[in-house]
């Protein structure tokens, strides 16, 4: 059986840090978004995959390759223009064979899911409770029988979403050829399943594990549910005096110098420097070669690679991209005082506790303040003693 997985995407929400890569190539615990996914494709026992690709494809192609080093075959289809999920499918037309699995690359989700819903018979829909469901599709159902499909709605007549995991064989090919554009100018595949509906085939399949990672925070929660899920490893060095309580992986040539303090579950990339007397916790990924220095401490974030924050730092809750520098003193906060929801640019996060989205090439003088709910866009230049609010596009400076 075949998977075709839909890569083809920018993620404009996730700007800045899709400035240079595409969404699905993001880091979470150190391992590209869609790397996860191919993964737990493979572990279902697919050894097919079809990527359907687009912004950014050639770093996508230059990761995977033909698949051979993840255990699977991967062949490619360019999505020329963003034109929708329908359009998406019709691309890998003549490239599927029978059944297959057909999957948005922007999710996490469990290979036992995969393995569960390849046994059914197609169509099959994969869905979700979810405690948001007006942020998502929602599905109405008769027992398995998927009876309703309603786009994003203020009130949503029922807790399930539509989760982007399908099984189909080649008939939908035939349903997706009469597609029209829609009011947003896409071809929708959920156009497509309303025949299935009409003619009570459409069936659903509830996914015990799935996380949609559409937003900057999302990729933290991904990136504490996937920590969950790894092994301890170290193949760096660990000087004596480094206290750890919690979960570490560790890479090859990094070393956490001593008086180090790691709580949680912590994955540090290759060539990294830690420490001496830094201090790690919550659900944290470290990107290679990054230098974490002298009393800096780092709480539930992600941090690109090539970035360094080396001494008297602290970040909280927040997603840092590549090749940043933090001047000495700079401070990221995470918490208002009111204790009230943080909003990214008119967003809410849902979340008490979130610090910033920086970019890519991003440089801080001493002493620098970079408030709740920030974002600084790539290649920013923040002089010192700089107070940082809201959003700063790209290329900004302070002096």
């Amino acid at each position: 059986m075949e998977c075709v997985i839909l890569a083809a995407g920018e993620g404009t929400r996730m700007r800045p840090l899709t400035a240079d890569r595409p969404k699905v190539m993001l880091p979470i615990a150190n391992r590209p978004m869609l790397e996860h996914l191919v993964c737990a494709v493979r572990d279902a026992g697919i050894t097919s995959v079809v990527l359907v690709v687009g912004y950014g494809e050639r770093e996508v192609r230059d990761w995977f390759g033909d698949g051979s080093r993840f255990g699977l075959s991967i062949r490619y289809v360019t999505q020329r223009h963003q034109l929708g999920t329908g359009d998406a499918l019709m691309a890998t037309e003549g490239l599927t064979t029978g059944r297959f699995l057909m999957l948005n690359g922007d999710m996490i989700v469990e290979s036992s899911d995969l393995a569960a819903l390849c046994q059914r018979e197609a169509p099959c829909m994969g869905v979700h409770e979810s405690d948001h469901p007006q942020d998502y599709g929602v599905v109405t159902m008769d027992g398995a029988q998927i009876t309703g499909l309603e786009e994003k709605s203020r009130h949503p007549r029922s807790t399930w979403i539509n989760a982007g995991v399908y099984l189909f064989d080649q008939e939908i090919y035939a349903r997706a050829e009469d597609l029209s554009l829609s009011g947003r100018g896409e071809y929708e595949l959920t156009d497509a399943l309303e025949g299935y509906i009409a003619e009570g085939r459409l069936t659903a399949y509830p996914l015990k594990t799935w996380m949609d990672v559409g937003s900057p925070w999302d990729l933290l929660d991904a990136n504490a549910t996937l920590l969950a899920g790894m092994e301890a490893s170290r193949d760096g060095a660990v000087e004596e005096g480094v206290v750890v309580h919690g979960k570490l992986i560790l890479g090859k040539n990094s070393v956490v110098k001593a008086g180090t303090y790691i709580e949680g579950d912590c994955v540090i990339g290759d060539g990294c420097t830690v420490g001496p007397h830094a201090y790690l916790r919550g659900s944290t990924t470290i990107g290679d070669s990054c230098h974490i220095g002298h009393s800096v401490e780092v709480k539930n974030s992600i941090i690109f690679a090539e970035t360094k924050i080396p001494h008297f730092n602290y970040l909280g809750d927040s997603v840092v991209g590549s090749h940043c520098n933090f001047g000495a003193g700079t401070k990221v906060a995470n918490l208002r005082h009111d204790h009230g929801i943080i909003r990214v640019n008119g967003r809410s996060t849902g979340r008490k506790k979130f610090g910033a989205i920086i970019g890519d090439h991003v440089l801080f003088g001493i002493n620098c303040s970079v408030n709740v709910g920030s974002v600084i866009g790539s290649y920013s230049l923040i002089g010192p003693h700089s107070l940082v609010e809201g959003v700063l596009r790209d290329r900004t400076v302070i002096r």
